[in-house]
């Protein structure tokens, strides 16, 4: 993973109808998956809280689920705007990590929310936002966690419009310090030194 995680959410993988750049949509739609790679990313982290919450919600097989998204669901096209694809790897290391690490991602989660809403009481889509971003900024040390915890604030805002953002970022820093605080003491390299 790279520095271009921090950015701008998920969009449609073309101009809206009637702009100026309308026909760069044409030859963008035939790139394989389409979207720049961060944006791939970016698409796969929010897919992967819906896949999470589907199999919290039906106690669905992880395959089935992962192989359902990856067959018919990343990249789908809705109402004529085909979105981003994806990235079909970390998807599935997202799902399956948080999944087959549940127990140790829930335990740092519990250690980091507020004992008045612990996780077990947390809407579902809410708890399977924290469960990819916990598992991510365990795993995935080579991300520097201020950008995984902006991805996921950012999936958060897809789907909230109250205090669900703010309640992801400050869990998910909790949960970088006690995991990552070497990583957080060195420079988020998202950002300029001027904006340090």
């Amino acid at each position: 993973m790279s520095n271009d995680d921090a950015g701008s959410p998920v969009t449609p993988d073309h101009a809206p109808k009637g702009s100026a750049s309308k026909g760069k949509s044409k030859s963008r739609k035939n790139k394989t998956g389409g979207g720049s790679a961060k944006a791939r990313r970016k698409a796969a982290r929010l897919a992967a809280a819906q896949a999470l919450y589907q199999i919290d919600l039906a106690q669905a097989p992880v395959e089935n689920v992962v192989g359902e998204f990856v067959a018919h669901r990343l990249g789908e096209e809705i109402d004529g705007d085909k979105f981003v694809s994806g990235d079909p790897q970390l998807f599935a290391d997202i799902v399956r990590g948080a999944i087959h690490r549940r127990a140790e991602v829930d335990g740092v989660l519990g250690a980091a929310l507020d004992p008045r809403f612990p996780l077990d009481r947390l809407e579902l889509l809410l708890r399977a936002i924290l469960r990819a971003g916990a598992y991510e900024i365990a795993v995935h040390t080579d991300t520097h966690p201020r950008i995984l915890i902006s991805e996921y604030v950012d999936v958060a805002r897809a789907f909230f419009s109250g205090r669900e953002p703010a309640m992801v970022n400050g869990v998910l820093d909790h949960v970088a310090r006690a995991l990552r605080a070497d990583d957080l003491a060195k420079p988020d390299p998202g950002r300029s030194a001027a904006e340090e």
